[in-house]
């Protein structure tokens, strides 16, 4: 009994109760405006860091780029991209020891009317050191020789020392500040030259903006010839 009604149900007139539907799909997408039907759209963002403190400076983080999920009306669609949607951290109250940050909707810049519904991974574990500065010595590198009849007396950086800031793993007392190859080789008399500066750490910096020192190279006449045995050599 219930399945001849059933199939009464579904089956008698299925043409018509098929156009029917067809008919009210139409409408309802003719009708209801754009603003009511959503869509959703999956996007990969590069995640970036903002607000770290200055006495504190980045080890490491595990993550660089988040996918978010972003639901927005259909007419809003063609504007939600890389383009407009950025995945921002701050980080101005983060602590040497948290390595745990949330990475959650309200981190995520979108334009107005969308809405982030997901974000993946979740958190973000990232690693601070204390910052660090010193004054390190600068060491001229010499290469290359003088011509016969002449010597290289003294090496003189100016300035002798400079700051170095880093992370305090990274910055030592021991760690000297080197300059570019300076080649003698033309040289014949007392000279000064400018050189760039090679800082001993990639995570290391100058906080000042001065990449380069001034080097006297005192060239005197002499017995022994000299060659390239001041400095570091390349």
């Amino acid at each position: 009994m219930i399945i001849q009604l059933l199939r009464n149900i579904f089956l008698r007139n299925w043409g018509l109760k098929l156009f029917s539907l067809v008919l009210a799909v139409l409408l309802w997408l003719v009708l209801v405006p754009e603003e009511k039907v959503f869509s959703e759209r999956r996007l990969s963002l590069p995640l970036d860091l903002y607000s770290i403190p200055a006495d504190m400076e980045l080890i490491d983080k595990d993550v660089s780029v988040v996918e978010v999920t972003i639901r927005a009306p259909i007419r809003l669609m063609d504007q939600i991209s890389s383009a407009n949607v950025f995945a921002k951290l701050n980080l101005q109250n983060a602590a040497v020891i948290q390595q745990d940050y949330p990475l959650n909707p309200p981190i995520i810049s979108a334009p107005s009317g969308a809405q982030v519904i997901n974000v993946t991974p979740n958190k973000v574990r990232i690693r601070f050191e204390r910052s660090k500065e010193l004054e390190l010595e600068v060491e001229p590198t010499i290469v290359g020789r003088l011509r016969n009849g002449l010597r290289l007396e003294r090496v003189e950086s100016i300035p002798a020392r400079i700051p170095v800031r880093g992370p305090e793993s990274m910055v030592r007392e021991k760690d000297k500040v080197y300059t570019i190859p300076i080649d003698i080789s033309g040289f014949s008399q007392t000279t000064e030259v400018r050189a760039d500066l090679i800082l001993p750490r990639p995570e290391t910096r100058l906080p000042a903006q001065q990449t380069s020192v001034s080097v006297r190279l005192v060239i005197v006449e002499g017995k022994k010839p000299a060659s390239a045995s001041r400095g570091r050599d390349k």
